[in-house]
């Protein structure tokens, strides 16, 4: 099939070679706003040629939207307009919104709602690599608004990327992915910026670094341009889960205060709980 991907970044990029790879497209069309990025996807052979959203779309069996979500919230309504038998997926981080803004357009239908749950703190073309998504989980959200044809070439295309498929409504999609993923880039923001205040001497940071730092604040090189749209949209799920761990971080500042070590044992064993999830 020929596949136009709409942000050849890191997901689109990834799976643009998954596709080559796997032998599922027999062309691949990129659509990129940044010329620089263009240049790049085309250079390192991420895509055969680019295009228009105009030009691309009638010639496409598969269009794949991997742009930062508030541009998808502008993009997909335009997107649909020129949309006949196109099935269009999305792989953006928050799902409601999405859903909503084309919840009226009369070919929602062609549209599949999903998230490959993987990415890397890096963007751009140079970011893509190879066997992303093998092994990883993807969310097909409310996909009783989608026709069945175009849910069963999304589920296809996912299946040989190796993922495995979850379903659920976008609502839903939206609270867990607060809790399992932009809880997790906000805290590395914060930790990040409190190193960076209280730790001036940033070649102590680098000598002192040990592995679990490293892990823990990995993700705050991650893009703004990308993050800032996804916690505008998710907006309240983050709220509640950063009330949450706000309460937790308050509960293990008291131990320390008032020297009640037992407790603090008691926190740090029910939280060891998490292996039965983390195997």
């Amino acid at each position: 099939m020929v596949v136009t991907i709409i942000g050849t970044g890191l997901i689109g990029g990834s799976m643009a070679i998954a596709f080559r790879e796997k032998g599922m497209a027999k062309k691949l069309i990129g659509v990129e706003a940044d010329p620089a990025h263009r240049q790049k996807a085309l250079e390192i052979g991420l895509v055969d040629e680019m295009m228009s959203v105009e030009e691309a779309i009638p010639l496409s069996d598969l269009v794949v939207l991997a742009i930062p979500v508030n541009d998808t919230l502008e993009l997909l309504p335009h997107l649909l307009d020129h949309v006949h038998r196109q099935v269009v997926i999305d792989v953006g981080s928050t799902k409601h919104p999405v859903c909503e803004v084309v919840a009226h357009h009369p070919r929602r239908s062609r549209f599949v709602a999903t998230h490959p749950m993987w990415g890397t703190e890096y963007s751009g073309p140079e970011a893509a690599v190879k066997g992303a998504f093998e092994n990883k989980a993807v969310v097909i959200c409310s996909k009783e608004d989608s026709d069945d044809d175009a849910v069963e070439i999304a589920e296809s295309v996912y299946r040989l990327l190796g993922m495995h498929l979850l379903y659920m409504d976008a609502a839903a999609h939206d609270l867990h992915a607060a809790y399992v993923s932009h809880i997790s880039h906000i805290t590395s923001f914060a930790l990040a910026n409190t190193v960076l205040e209280k730790e001036r001497e940033e070649d102590a940071i680098f000598e002192m670094a040990s592995a679990g730092f490293e892990s823990t604040v990995r993700l705050a090189k991650s893009n703004p341009a990308m993050w800032v749209p996804i916690f505008m949209q998710n907006r309240e799920n983050v709220l509640d889960v950063l009330n949450e761990h706000i309460s937790q971080l308050r509960k293990f500042k008291s131990c320390l205060e008032k020297e009640n070590y037992q407790y603090l044992q008691e926190l740090i064993e029910h939280a060891n709980g998490i292996r039965r999830i983390l195997k």
